[in-house]
């Protein structure tokens, strides 16, 4: 495949802006330090903004939905004809990140990259077809490389759509029936981790189906072993059409020096795809949450992030990073309206 673009340079952060920053911090009515994360949170944001005043008003959110050929195995709990049955919610605001993004006053994408199951037209849906799922990963690769260039193009236009909508914050989901078996197969062969590490119960498999799970992902990774050396290959192998999307997304994000709130398990493994892919994307990268799927703790372990929530949560549709915005927000608001020393007229914080 063509990927010219997805090993463009990045963006750089401002550190002009990030000191700056820091100095205010220092000059806030607190003790230094007081505030915690919510401070180098706003330094953080400053440097990526490149103004000493971050914000995070402007919040755009894309759901990427596709199904998985790898279903064919018994590896999930609800059958694929619910991915397609979940973009009528999603569409008209009642799935809960429908509802997050309208109390935060979000935009939001649905992009329907390839469900299993046909779908009509819909008002809020952006038909951007694949193909209907990606193949059984058990027995062929799941995408085709052009396939995986659709995808990740995607991926790109989603964060398009964002700039043009002068979007301070972009935040990626997804929805696909098997996505967290795929997930879990592209980082065991990223990382090198055997599956029973990272295989969890995704939406709701026992004990014998987690077992099967693992097993399932065990005969990929031996189908597919020379791919993990190439992470754009592990992605075409092992990936969706979701989670590719997620990618080409976190790699245009960093390109064009646009901040972006990961999810999830999900997103975290599209997340180490692109910062394999391209190092430097790992700067524009914060983790809204950490997931109660248990290969999440690997890969976060991985990419040395910290993540700003930990709920429990494990939906994906980026519910657990859209949750996360209003500490965003509440840091931006610190910084910007708490009064310094100086301005309050209390003396005894001079350097």
């Amino acid at each position: 495949m063509s990927g010219d673009w997805l090993t463009a340079p990045a963006a750089r952060p401002d550190p002009g802006c990030g000191a700056a920053a820091a100095s205010r911090q220092a000059q806030l009515i607190k003790p230094p330090g007081a505030l915690g994360r919510l401070e180098t949170l706003a330094v953080r944001l400053a440097a990526l903004q490149g103004k000493a005043f971050p914000a995070a008003d402007r919040v755009h959110i894309a759901v990427f939905a596709g199904d998985h050929g790898v279903v064919a195995e018994g590896v999930a709990a609800f059958p694929q004809a619910v991915t397609a049955a979940m973009l009528p919610c999603f569409a008209h605001r009642v799935a809960a990140i429908g509802v997050l993004a309208r109390q935060l006053g979000a935009s939001l994408d649905i992009v329907n990259l390839g469900t299993a199951e046909p779908t009509p037209a819909l008002d809020g849906v952006i038909d951007a077809r694949i193909g209907s799922g990606t193949a059984n990963f058990t027995r062929a690769p799941a995408m085709t490389g052009e396939q995986l260039t659709a995808a990740l193009r995607q991926g790109r236009a989603a964060v398009e759509r964002a700039l043009a909508g002068s979007s301070q914050i972009f935040i990626g989901g997804e929805m696909g029936i098997g996505n967290s078996t795929a997930a879990a197969a592209l980082a065991c062969a990223l990382l090198r981790e055997e599956p029973e590490y990272l295989v969890g119960p995704g939406a709701g498999l026992d004990g014998a189906g987690i077992r099967r799970k693992t097993e399932v992902i065990r005969r990929a990774l031996a189908l597919h072993g020379g791919a993990a050396s190439d992470p754009l290959e592990a992605l075409r192998r092992l990936g969706g059409f979701e989670i590719a999307a997620l990618t080409g997304a976190y790699l245009a994000c960093a390109q064009s020096g646009l901040p972006a709130l990961v999810d999830g398990f999900i997103t975290g493994a599209a997340a180490l795809a692109a910062v394999r892919i391209n190092g430097a994307t790992a700067d524009w990268l914060i983790y809204g949450h950490r997931s109660a799927e248990p290969g999440h703790e690997r890969i976060l372990r991985a990419l040395a992030a910290e993540p700003l929530l930990d709920l429990g949560l494990r939906l994906g549709e980026a519910s657990g990073a859209a949750v996360a915005v209003p500490l965003l927000r509440l840091a931006c608001a610190l910084h910007r309206d708490m009064a310094t020393f100086a301005e309050a007229g209390i003396r005894g914080n001079e350097q």
